[in-house]
């Protein structure tokens, strides 16, 4: 199964970055072309902005005990795992990217679009946090 992984140093508390990252209605803030989200059942639905009207079905679960959440696209079974650990900076946040066989030919994009939100992410902590203006 292809994957990546991608890491960041965020100055902000982990309790700051796992407000942004444990619930979907707050991904739009940092999630690179996510324009919004809806609830659908126990799962939500992800609108991106480069096309608005299709919904992406995903779930989103959290272990809150060990930093994790987990989201999983279930139209293209691309899943990934969110972890935050303490850093003696603030804490890091990492992501885990599996792909299906089926979707190899989108790593290069999915890689692109974390690449983006990654960064995204931990500003909008340290913002929360109150550490940048």
């Amino acid at each position: 199964m292809p994957a990546f992984e991608e890491s960041a140093v965020c100055r902000a508390p982990a309790e700051e970055v796992w407000k942004l990252l444990h619930d979907p209605a707050r991904f739009p803030e940092w999630w690179s072309g996510l324009e919004r989200v809806e609830p659908a059942g126990n799962e939500v639905s992800r609108y991106m902005a480069a096309w608005p009207d299709f919904a992406y079905p995903t779930r989103v679960s959290t272990r809150r005990e060990h930093g994790r959440v987990t989201v999983s696209c279930l139209l293209s079974d691309i899943r990934q795992e969110w972890t935050l650990s303490r850093d003696s900076d603030g804490c890091r946040v990492q992501v885990r990217v599996e792909l299906p066989e089926g979707e190899v030919e989108r790593l290069g994009s999915v890689r692109a679009e974390l690449q983006a939100s990654l960064p995204r992410l931990v500003a909008a902590g340290e913002r929360a946090a109150g550490l940048t203006r």
